[in-house]
């Protein structure tokens, strides 16, 4: 299984590039893992621009046999168990190569919603966008360890 992450923006703080570098060296083991990061667009344009902008950079890096996954407030919410589940159902199903999206600090462009895609929410609660980053790549590298019944988590 390959699995994607697109993000806008680069990451600022060196306390979240490091934990992206941890969980990303560690879902190595179990699937071909991939953290990209996009140029971030003009902030001093109008949010509506930004986003389409946005989109623009996210299409030219999707491919066409890549499951989309928006990291979205609207999106379905799962237990770290579900979200496993999920994950191994996707994997059995031959979608062997899915892409999660995180937008920037306005979301998507309306262009990115019309794409075939499912949402996931991390939270009822908002984070920004440079939290999300390593809360994602936590939460598949736990689902991983959840299917394979290591002692990362505790259930």
């Amino acid at each position: 299984m390959k699995i994607s992450i697109l993000a806008i923006g680069r990451t600022d703080e060196d306390a979240i590039k490091t934990l992206i570098d941890k969980y990303s060296k560690r879902l190595g083991r179990f699937c071909q893992f991939e953290f990209k990061t996009l140029a971030d667009v003009n902030r001093k344009q109008p949010v509506e621009q930004q986003k389409k902008k946005e989109a623009e950079l996210f299409l030219r890096h999707i491919k066409k046999n890549q499951l989309i996954i928006l990291l979205d407030e609207k999106g379905k919410m799962f237990s770290s168990i579900e979200f496993s589940k999920w994950i191994a159902k996707k994997g059995v199903q031959s979608e062997s190569s899915l892409i999660f999206l995180i937008g920037g600090p306005y979301g998507f462009d309306n262009s990115i919603y019309q794409l075939n895609h499912e949402k996931v929410a991390l939270s009822k609660m908002t984070f920004s966008h440079q939290m999300v980053r390593p809360f994602i790549i936590e939460q598949i590298y736990r689902a991983f360890s959840i299917i394979n019944r290591l002692p990362y988590h505790h259930h």
